[in-house]
This record gives C-alpha cells, structure tokens and sequence, in this order.
C-alpha cells in the first residue's frame, strides 16, 4: 500500500485483493484466432475485464476493438484467461476460454470509431458472453447510481518483469466527469495499458464502482467509467426482460447462492463486507440497527432477484420514493431493477435509516403487481424475510410494516378484481389507444433571432399525478444539426424511466408552431431505427403564462374540452385547413369554430410558414386539441392530394381520435420497412392537446451555461 493511506483501506485492501483478481481476466485474441494461431492464449494483451455475472464479462470497449478497426464489436470473438477456482485462500488453474462480445456503449462506436491513440466515448463499455460453461467468481457491482468519493483500488493485467499477473493498486477517487458517467482516478500510482477495463472497487464499502477507462498522457492518475452506466443498455422490444435485468438478477443470484451454500469453505463477498471497518459506526445512533447486516442484504437482494423484474423505472422509483419519504435525485441513472431500487434508499432523511427504508420498500415490492406471475411462494418468501428481518428492530417499524403489508395486499386484491371485470365489461383504455403511464416530454425554444436553440427533457407523470413533471436534461445554444446527437442520451433517458414491459412510452415533442417541422420522428436514438418508429411521437403547443384563451375569439376551455371528448370517441372527419385542391389558403376563425366536434384539421404545408402557420394558431384559438401537420416533400412541385387522400383513408379505418398516435407509429414502421402504400405518410405529425396531461408553465432556459 502507499504511504498515506488508513490502516483501515490497508486491511480492506488485504480483505478484498483475493476476491476481485479471483473475478478479474485478460482479454486477447481468441484461442486458434487469426491473431493467435497457436491456439495458446497467450497473444498480446488488449486489456482486462471481469466477470460480474455467471458468464459475462465487463470490460471497455476499445479493449475488444484492439486491432479491429475495420471489423464490428458487437459479435467479434475475444479470448479471456482467469483462474478457474480461484478465490480468497485458495489456490486456482488458469484456463482460457472464447467470448463474444455481445453489446458495446455507446452504440455508435460501431459508426464512428476513434483513432488509434484517441480517447473512446463514454461511457466505453462492453459486455462479453462466454461461450462454454466454466466455474469461476464474480464481483459484487454497487447499488448506488453516483460513488461516493472513499479510497479505491484498481485491478488490471500488468506485465512487470515479464509477468502476466492481475494485480491491484490503491488510489482515491477525486470527483467525477462526463455528468457523472466517468470517475476520476488520483495520480497515487500509474495505471498500466494492460488495465484498461479493470474493475475499480470502492474501499470502504468493498464494492466495484467503476471500469478503468484511461490513464493520463504525463503523470499518474486516470478515467474510469461508473457501473452504473450499464444501465443505458438498450431497452427491449416489449415483454423481454432486457439485457440488464437479466444480468443483474443472475449477479444477485449468484451472490445469494454463494451466501447460503454451507459446501463451499472458501470466503465470499459477503464474509468479507462483514469484516470491513464500518466507516458510519459513529454515526449509527442505534447500535448497528440503522443498517441491514451485509447477510441481510445479500439475502434481500437474491430475494429480489427471485421476483419477476419491475415493469417500469418511474414503478422502482416510485416504490423508493414511498419508502425513503423524500423524492430520489433525479439527475442519475433511472432505476432498472428491484436491486436499483434498493441503492435510491442509502442515507434516507426518515426515521430508521436504511435498515427501515429497505424493509419499507421490500414490504412494498412484496405486494406489487408484477409484470408476469412469480415463482411460487417468491412474494410470501419476500414478506416473511421482511416480518422476521424487523425482529431484531423496535417495535413501532415492526408495527408499521405490518399494517403496510395488509394494506397493500387489500389494494392489489381491489386491483385484481377491477381487472377481472374488466375482461368482462370492456378494458380499462380502448384496445390501441396510448398507455396512461408517464410520457417524455421534450420542450425546444428559438433563442432569439440567432439559429440556435435551448431545450429541456422531462418526464410527465401522466394522468393519474397530474402536474407532476421530473427534469432529466437541459441544454443551451444548440444549433439545429446538433440537436439529434445533443438529445441522444437525454431522451434515451427519459425513455428508460417511462417504457414499460407492455408498451413503448409516448414522446411529446412541445414547440411553437414554427418548429413543428422539427424532423424528431426521424431521429436515431439506437438500433438505427427512427425514433417515430420505436414509439408514438407527438406534438404540443408550449403552455406558458398566457397559455389559453385570448381577445382573438378563441373558445374557452369547455369548448376545447368538449371538442377533444368527441374526436377521441369518433367517428372523426377531416377539413383541410391550409389548402383548397391543392393551392394554399388562410383560413378564417370563424369558419374554423364553425366546424363540427368531431373534425381533425389538416395542415399539409410546411409549419414554419404561411399561411400554415397562422393557421395552427388559428386552429389551436378555436378549441381544436387535435390536428395533423406534415413536413412536405423535397419538391415543392409534388402534388399533396397523395397525402390527403391517404389520410382520409386512414381517419375512417381508425374510427376515433384515441389510436392514432399507434396508427401514425404503425405508418412510420410501414415507410420504414419500404411499403409504398405508406410512402404518402412520411413527414405526417399529429398535434395532440391532451387535457389530462398538463405542460409545466415555467419560462424557457436564457443565457450560457
């Protein structure tokens, strides 16, 4: 250990070196590759990895694209040598087997690969399967979505005098980079090549933080990357499990397995959290009762682990929010799993500490509503933890989480019966029409007469917490082309936190009318699929202090009400509203309010001028909460009867207002996927008021960051 550090980072050192180089592997060229053809596994070294669950590896994704430059990550074959066996105390074999790398973040290092000597996008990562069944450790990943900034050791493959070997030093975490994607490394010691995608494991907690990224040019000291941003692992296609959850449920499991096992001598993560000086023994007022036992929350995470995974982030969030009694910070990573939920609950303000704001959030998970059935007895086995658990805490948190639990299966027993009458009397929403769940919000606004814009993505609760809205992102002066590229990660974000495990959530795109041309539907978030094509999209007018009625003769808000109940249920009709057979037109607001309920404006030129323009504001000021506009065609000679016709068609198969949100997503795959018969669609967008989902009415973002 260098000079400086504690006496107890030095025997934490001591207590954890074995387990996590146990868990620690070189990566190379895979065996008999054509980088090794003597089949020997011992090719130069690209990097290091480690395995964080039966069969998977973590690691950087520059580490796999050593000497792939013109080649994919995702899918390429790489070799890793571990010691098979090997663990605290005891004596291991190395054995090299074949692994493919299966994701790599971002997604678009596959496009835009740096030079050689560059420096990776964050958050650099790669997750490797291997592909034969072999025994070997794991590490213990943190809950907490931000480390805390304790002493450190990093691990990683050195070759000091011509030794492979994993090997560890100590450092001190100094803060962190990249809105909190990177962790900066102190300059204690010089971190080698052949550690990049090392684990970095904090100290004082004995848990892995972080992925060694990179070492600095002159000096000691580096980047790592945070574990937690496996979490921006691409979401599923609906009802799958997602790459995550499962890795993350097969960690916990593994952990829980290892706990329990009584055939197995050898020391395990959890013996070792249990010998670790406690660094908040001082400020524990209730003599070791604030906190579970690192027995009780390895075993309350395998427990966890049994349940099927949350149907959605904003449901973990939630259940975290109710059991800590204050609102998690918004601004990390969304919470994925269960076990996510449980590092939202460290440090809580309530009574208790983390000891009652776990077991309050497990009472709660035990009577969720899961996404599919659990295994037999998981749920009870869950409750029964919790009940004997809260023995050794006082009464009155005892007390408490009884009557938690009987109150929340009494309300999921009320739910199931209002689904099953549902069945029977019709479903909740009509077949097809959007989910009543949370919704991203994004809001852009033109920063004076420059070509430039500011922009802020929230997440809208949805009807049933009406004006509730969480800020993820905000950004300033991003020019028009920057925007996809600025609102990547952001919208992928906010995404994360509202899918569920039944449908893709909605995208509510607010702007003024001149920028309802906006191509957001086209935006490539992962996969290389639009966005329109992933999930609804739609578009609102900004609310604002001098949102609703004017002196203008706009109707009131009955009168708007009224409207958006009739196109809803349908029958619809649409009225062109900016043209007449072809040629444009500027309609009157007095032949606008003139229109029956049940008709759909149509816009078909472009938003951004007139007389389309004014009249979106003209169709708005006369009640109507939804219209369709479009982005026209390159050529302006193009005739736009294609595009009326076909909607029109559209509007009578869809019968009501309430699907075509899906109906438009559905068009946008069809175009996507080369149906011509949908070709008349591109550029279509819906305007969509919803009265059940208020706009926040603060003022835009001003001024530089």
């Amino acid at each position: 250990m260098p000079d400086g550090r504690t006496a107890g980072s030095a025997r934490a050192f001591e207590l954890l070196e074995p387990l996590v180089r146990a868990a620690t592997v070189r990566v190379h060229a895979p065996p008999g590759g054509y980088d090794n053809p003597g089949n020997d596994g011992t090719g130069p070294t690209w990097g290091s990895g480690f395995f964080i669950a039966p069969g998977w590896v973590l690691t950087c994704a520059h580490v796999v694209g050593e000497g792939g430059a013109a080649m994919r990550l995702a899918g390429r074959e790489v070799g890793l040598t571990f010691f098979s066996g090997a663990s605290a105390g005891a004596a291991g074999t190395t054995g090299t087997v074949t692994g493919r790398v299966e994701r790599v973040l971002p997604e678009r290092l596959e496009e835009h690969r740096p030079g050689r000597r560059a420096l990776w996008d964050l958050p650099d990562l790669a997750l490797v399967r291997v592909l034969s069944p072999v025994s070997h450790a794991c590490v213990w990943l943190t809950d907490r979505a931000g480390p805390r900034l304790d002493e450190a050791a990093y691990f990683g493959c050195t070759e000091e005098l011509g030794i492979r070997e994993i090997t560890g030093r100590t450092t001190r975490l100094r803060g962190t980079a990249g809105n909190g994607a990177a962790i900066r490394l102190g300059d204690d010691d010089e971190i080698e090549a052949g550690m990049s995608g090392g684990p970095v494991v904090d100290l004082t907690r004995g848990e892995v933080v972080g992925v060694v990224k990179a070492r600095r040019s002159a000096g000691g000291g580096g980047l790592a990357v945070s574990v937690s941003q496996l979490r921006t692992l691409p979401m599923p296609a609906n009802g799958q499990t997602g790459l995550y959850r499962r890795i993350m449920q097969a960690h916990d499991l593994y952990h829980y397995d290892r706990h329990l096992s009584d055939l197995d001598s050898r020391r395990t993560w959890t013996d070792v959290h249990d010998e670790l000086p406690d660094p908040d023994a001082a400020a524990d007022r209730r003599g070791g009762r604030g906190r579970l036992t690192p027995g009780e929350r390895t075993t309350l995470c395998g427990l966890l682990a049994e349940l099927p995974p949350p149907g959605s982030s904003e449901a973990v969030r939630e259940l975290a929010e109710q059991a800590r009694g204050e609102e998690p910070d918004t601004g990390l990573p969304a919470p994925l799993s269960w076990r996510d939920g449980l590092g939202l609950l460290h440090d809580p303000p309530g009574p208790g500490g983390e000891a009652a704001a776990m077991l309050r959030y497990a009472t709660d998970v035990s009577v969720a509503d899961h996404r599919e059935p659990p295994s037999p007895g998981a749920d009870e086995e869950l409750w029964d933890w919790v009940r004997v658990t809260a023995e050794r805490l006082w009464r009155p948190l005892r007390r408490e989480l009884g009557e938690r639990h009987e109150h929340g299966l009494a309300a999921r027993e009320r739910r199931r019966r209002a689904r099953a009458g549902q069945a029977v009397h019709g479903p909740a929403r009509r077949r097809g029409g959007l989910p009543a769940g949370p919704s991203v919000l994004l809001e852009v606004w033109a920063h004076g007469w420059e070509d430039v814009y500011d922009w802020r993505v929230s997440v809208l609760a949805g009807p049933a917490r009406p004006g509730r809205v969480t800020p993820v992102a905000t950004g300033v002066r991003t020019t028009p082309a920057g925007l996809p590229d600025a609102l990547r990660a952001p919208l992928a974000e906010g995404f994360r936190r509202c899918d569920t495990h039944e449908a893709p959530a909605l995208l509510e795109v607010a702007v003024d009318p001149e920028l309802f041309g906006l191509p957001v539907d086209q935006w490539t978030l992962s996969g290389g699929v639009p966005v329109g094509v992933q999930r609804p999209v739609v578009l609102r007018h900004p609310a604002g202090p001098d949102d609703g009625p004017d002196d203008g003769g706009a109707v009131g808000a009955d009168a708007a009400e009224r409207r958006w109940a009739r196109v809803q249920a349908g029958p619809v009709l649409d009225q062109r509203a900016d043209c007449a057979r072809g040629r444009p037109r500027s309609p009157s607001p007095e032949w606008l309010r003139a229109l029956v309920d049940n008709t759909v404006p149509v816009l078909c030129r472009a938003p951004g001028t007139e007389p389309t323009l004014g009249a979106l504001h003209l169709v708005r000021d006369a009640g109507y909460g939804l219209a369709v506009c479009r982005r026209p065609p390159g050529d302006p000679g193009a005739s736009c009867a294609p595009f009326h016709r076909g909607l029109r068609e559209e509007l009578v198969d869809a019968g009501r207002g309430a699907v075509l949100p899906l109906r438009l997503q559905t068009l946008r795959a069809r175009a996507h996927g080369a149906d011509p018969d949908a070709y008349w669609a591109a550029g279509a967008a819906l305007v969509w008021e919803d009265p059940a989902r208020a706009l926040p009415a603060d003022e835009p973002l001003q001024g530089d960051l």
